[in-house]
């Protein structure tokens, strides 16, 4: 029963965008906090249509929180009130991450604060993606042809394969494995982009919201996903960035009321400045701004498809392995020294020790601080 109040447009947007300016402490809290109001509070669905909803959208590519609050929007005023209500949810992360990535930019790090600021942050980070590969692979590799298809895409990005053909390879042998021939599309909305991806040092803002759609197609399992497909194109073939700008752009995503995805942003701006971080993000968010307003029970149709599901399944033990190498990397890149291994010690142990809403960005924020005082507080 959907008894979603009729707001103006104007009220459902201010709604969905106070959402966003508390959108602290990752998808968990994120989800909490619109299920406590739309939900216990107002009652614009039952319990169980929510806990539905919620279960399609884990399983589809993109962030949860934002793909629920199209949804939410849309029962309340359609097509266009699902538009609003996304577009207010990650319009505050998508200010921020413009005015920091434009900071960045044209001042840089020259401040010794800052500098030993993202000093700090750069190894709880790296702890971060640690963490993400590990309760992603906890969930995701159930018996041991997912764990061998995990080790074999992570030794095919050792080897430099292009990481959209490891995945539609995983999707398709876990499929065959299982004996459950995935439909057609699902394998070639994997394997196409692979055959148009190009390297280029200097990215066209076209280039980069194919990278961007390629990004929110894939994210399988979180916004941690979406950080080896970026770092493939920003630092791996296109060059634009390095580990240590990506880090940075991480660091800059995870204190901030967003979507970590938002970090995107960022990445974008690097590539083409503000032209490129819209192009970049709008790739990002299209999908999940699609699959609602395409048709929500369209798509639970599609999800309930069994058949489709061990291709999927298959394509997740991929993302495992190509975060767990990615994870190395970006540990290389964040431990330049024995105080750097040291916060990125303390950050691991934060993040698997407290079960809390706020321990990531207790993580990143704690990191900062340490790297503060340890490089110019102290003699």
């Amino acid at each position: 029963m959907n008894s979603a109040p009729r707001e103006s447009y104007a009220r459902l947007f201010l709604r969905f965008l106070r959402f966003g300016l508390l959108a602290w402490g990752g998808p968990v809290a994120q989800i909490a906090m619109i299920r406590q109001e739309l939900v216990e509070d107002e009652g614009w669905i039952s319990r169980e249509r929510f806990n539905r909803a919620l279960a399609v959208y884990q399983v589809l590519p993109g962030p949860e929180a934002h793909e629920l609050c199209v949804y939410f929007g849309m029962l309340a005023r359609g097509r266009l009130g699902g538009i609003l209500a996304g577009l207010g949810f990650m319009l505050p992360g998508l200010t921020f991450m413009l005015a920091l990535s434009w900071f960045y930019v044209t001042y840089g790090l020259a401040s010794p604060l800052f500098a030993a600021t993202f000093y700090g942050c750069k190894p709880a980070v790296a702890a971060l993606v640690v963490r993400a590969a590990q309760r992603l692979g906890s969930h995701a590799l159930t018996d041991r042809w997912l764990w061998g298809l995990a080790l074999l895409a992570a030794l095919a990005q050792l080897l430099a394969v292009n990481f959209l053909i490891t995945l539609a390879g995983c999707g398709l042998a876990y499929a065959l494995i299982k004996r459950q021939w995935p439909a057609p599309a699902m394998a070639w909305a994997v394997i196409v982009p692979a055959m148009a991806a190009a390297s280029a040092a200097a990215p066209t803002v076209w280039e980069l919201l194919g990278y961007g759609l390629r990004t929110g197609l894939l994210t399988f399992g979180g916004a941690y996903t979406a950080i080896p497909f970026l770092r493939a194109d920003a630092v791996v073939a296109g060059g634009w960035m390095t580990d240590a700008q990506f880090l940075d752009g991480l660091a800059l995503g995870g204190i901030l009321p967003a979507p970590l995805i938002i970090f995107g942003t960022f990445v974008g701006y690097l590539g083409g400045g503000l032209p490129g971080a819209l192009a970049l993000t709008t790739g990002i968010f299209a999908p999940a701004f699609a699959f609602t307003l395409i048709g929500h029970e369209l798509v639970e149709r599609l999800i309930a498809n069994r058949a489709l599901h061990a291709f999927l399944d298959g394509v997740t033990a991929g993302v495992v392995g190509l975060i767990a190498i990615t994870a190395l990397d970006l540990v290389r890149a964040a431990l330049p020294d024995v105080t750097a291994a040291a916060i990125f010690a303390l950050a691991l142990g934060l993040l698997f020790g407290w079960r809390s809403k706020a321990a990531t960005a207790a993580a990143v924020l704690g990191g900062g601080a340490l790297g503060l005082v340890l490089t110019v507080a102290m003699p």
